[in-house]
């Protein structure tokens, strides 16, 4: 795709409500984020597709929750694409935003077969993770590999474990703007009727044909014509719309949903973040003896860790580590 110049809502996502459908929402919009996340890795061009994708839906999914600390989300298969995990942090205050990460494992040989999406992932999962801090039990709920793509195992996520039905429309790509600069850019709007329209429908009820529940399954009556007609409405939407920089998501929300009684809200700002530190390593690193450290060490004499997600790199002592410390950070 060929943009012409940035606007402010790169990097945001901005959350609405359809009154009339009884539905809410997220617009979001992503580009110097994706940037840094893949700019970490030198990843094939099939698994930078998987981590765009999946760093947009982490951003609307995350800020959709009530989190007080990190949402996660796990895709984890048999195929070439082993693993595609995300964070994303919510903002510690108003004034903050919100923060995200992401990185893949693969297995190379795999990927030289061919193939693209979920045929990279094969047979697996796809999970969420909440973690609310505080000492709090963290949650997961996680659903089988389903449908054409990650967007579609989201939606599967939400009717099988959740029971609120879920619409995903996203586009990502390399953008190419005018100045010749080429980057990561993507842009996608999640739909999702209020959870008080969902009633229980059970697991064993589900019409899709990997058996799974789908949106259909949950609403009907008043609530499947609502849900059906917001869906029409957003099938209107074309990629550079999503992805702008033409177009405003104010300005596309009233375009597709004029009707529907649009509202929107305070937008939430995201950047690329780690929580990674050298205080981690070695807390992670205390359960160790100091005859485990032995077989960690380098021949240099060091305890070496680097970070999937920012690539930062720890070369620590490793008499100042593990159980058998002997205190002092040591030379870093």
């Amino acid at each position: 795709m060929t943009l012409g110049n940035k606007i402010a809502w790169d990097d945001t996502i901005l959350p609405f409500q359809l009154d009339r459908s009884d539905v809410r929402g997220r617009f979001a919009r992503l580009d110097g984020v994706l940037d840094q996340i893949l700019s970490q890795h030198d990843y094939p061009a099939q698994i930078e597709a998987l981590v765009a994708e999946a760093a947009i839906l982490t951003a609307m999914i995350g800020q959709a929750i009530k989190l007080r600390w990190k949402l996660s989300l796990q895709i984890r298969g048999d195929g070439g694409a082993r693993l595609i995990a995300t964070d994303y942090y919510a903002p510690g205050s108003d004034a903050e935003p919100a923060m995200i990460r992401a990185y893949a494992s693969y297995d190379e040989e795999k990927l030289a077969a061919g193939g693209a999406g979920l045929d990279l992932i094969g047979k697996g999962f796809f999970a969420v993770l909440i973690d609310q801090g505080d000492g709090k039990a963290p949650y997961t709920g996680m659903t089988p590999i389903a449908g054409t793509s990650l967007a579609d195992c989201a939606q599967a996520y939400f009717a099988q474990s959740e029971q609120l039905p879920t619409r995903f429309h996203l586009t990502f790509g390399k953008s190419i703007w005018g100045e010749g600069e080429d980057g990561w850019r993507a842009g996608a709007v999640m739909l999702q009727h209020m959870p008080k329209a969902s009633p229980h429908v059970s697991i064993d009820e589900g019409t899709d044909e990997d058996g799974l529940l789908t949106a259909s399954d949950l609403v009907s009556g008043d609530d499947e014509e609502n849900w059906n007609r917001a869906n029409i409405l957003l099938d209107s939407v074309e990629e550079m719309e999503l992805v702008g920089p033409s177009v405003t998501p104010t300005d596309l929300l009233y375009r597709l949903f004029h009707e529907e009684g649009p509202r929107v809200f305070d937008a939430q700002p995201v950047r690329f973040g780690c929580t990674c530190s050298e205080d981690r390593v070695r807390e992670s690193l205390s359960i160790y003896s100091a005859k485990d450290l032995a077989h960690m060490t380098t021949e240099d004499g060091r305890v070496t860790a680097d970070c999937q997600f920012c690539g930062a790199h720890y070369d620590l002592d490793p008499m100042t580590v593990g159980k058998d410390a002997k205190g002092g950070s040591g030379d870093v």
